[in-house]
């Protein structure tokens, strides 16, 4: 079984349902193809390192997959390169530890707790 992760930056300039439905155009395009979806994160509106067309802002979603081939990799990419609502995108294919990091940031193992990110604030 290979593991995946696409992130991938969508224009702010969208409504939010249009947004949302960018990000299930390639969820549903991975599960047609017979992968699974392990995991869907929406990171939400992030400031860009760098301007990209003009925009310093952007809306962040990464998509975590596994499946018995890499073979929608390449279509996924061309899918995502063709489209003009996504600014950026990075495709991963993550090994066992990358698997056990993301598995453990998701049960709050790693990173920062609820409580401290509120006493910050």
């Amino acid at each position: 079984m290979l593991n995946y992760e696409v992130t991938f930056i969508v224009d702010p300039v969208l409504s939010g349902d249009e947004i949302k439905s960018t990000a299930q155009i390639y969820e549903n395009l991975l599960k047609d193809a017979g992968y699974s979806i392990t995991h869907i994160e929406e990171m939400g509106l992030r400031q860009l390192a760098y301007p990209i067309n003009k925009k310093y802002s952007g809306i962040y979603y990464s998509i975590e997959f596994s499946g018995e081939t890499g073979t929608i990799v390449p279509t996924l990419e061309l899918a995502l390169r063709r489209d003009e609502r996504i600014m950026r995108f990075l495709t991963v294919k993550l090994d066992k530890y990358g698997v056990k990091y993301n598995e453990d940031k998701r049960a709050g193992k790693i990173g920062e707790s609820e409580e401290n990110r509120e006493e910050r604030c």
